[in-house]
């Protein structure tokens, strides 16, 4: 079983290589009742991409390209994404599990009410993007990605770990992150402190709280004052 494991947080990664799995070449992501499984899709660009109740499981999805992407009610199991573009994504009342996305464009994304178990984001664009309520299930762990003015709402990330991603005026508004590793980032430009209660970072990040603080506070220092 593979897996991708950063400090304490281990991610168990989409199943793609057992014995007698073979995956199958598809033109389209919208299967018989829904499902589509053991599948590889590749290559497309499209105008519309939406998925209503439907349900992905054993395969890849590589370099697909779309205007605009809609998933409601997704289920995703055992799933690779690479090189993909999905522009304008809404994806809501979800759960991924056992999922990477990989050199993906998930910018301006707008998230709610999904659940994450098992999922790995590496190298992805994710800038500008609206988490709402997403929710860490099992592990969850965002490696090398922008997350420049991505907000969190109400989130829990209490099984996530962000490691050498950019945190540019990413915001956290509320939710849980106990136990939430920011080890290995520049904290210095982070928004929504208050909510970051009982994190996990290295003692030296904690002068870019600080930094982090007086910008939010919108501080004055004296030595600035005119006489």
């Amino acid at each position: 079983m593979d897996t991708r494991r950063i400090r304490r947080t281990s991610v168990t990664l989409p199943a793609l290589t057992e014995p007698g799995l073979y995956l199958s070449n598809v033109t389209s992501l919208e299967g018989g009742r829904g499902r589509v499984a053991e599948f590889h899709y590749a290559d497309a660009d499209l105008r519309d991409l939406d998925l209503a109740e439907s349900h992905l499981m054993h395969g890849r999805v590589t370099a697909l390209k779309t205007q605009r992407t809609r998933f409601d009610k997704l289920r995703v199991d055992s799933v690779e994404f690479s090189g993909c573009d999905l522009s304008s994504l809404r994806w809501t009342d979800s759960k991924v599990s056992r999922a990477v996305f990989r050199d993906c464009k998930l910018m301006g994304a707008v998230l709610e009410d999904v659940t994450l178990d098992n999922v790995l984001f590496e190298s992805c664009k994710l800038d500008y993007s609206t988490f709402t309520r997403l929710r860490a299930a099992g592990s969850v762990i965002f490696s090398k990605c922008s997350l420049r003015e991505t907000t969190f709402v109400a989130a829990d990330l209490s099984a996530a770990l962000i490691d050498d991603c950019d945190l540019r005026l990413t915001e956290f508004d509320g939710g849980k992150y106990i136990g939430l590793d920011l080890r290995g980032n520049d904290l210095s430009q982070l928004r929504g402190l208050s909510s970051l209660k009982k994190t996990v970072i290295d003692q030296a990040q904690t002068l870019q709280l600080a930094e982090a603080l007086a910008a939010e506070l919108d501080v004055t220092y004296g030595e600035n004052l005119p006489e």
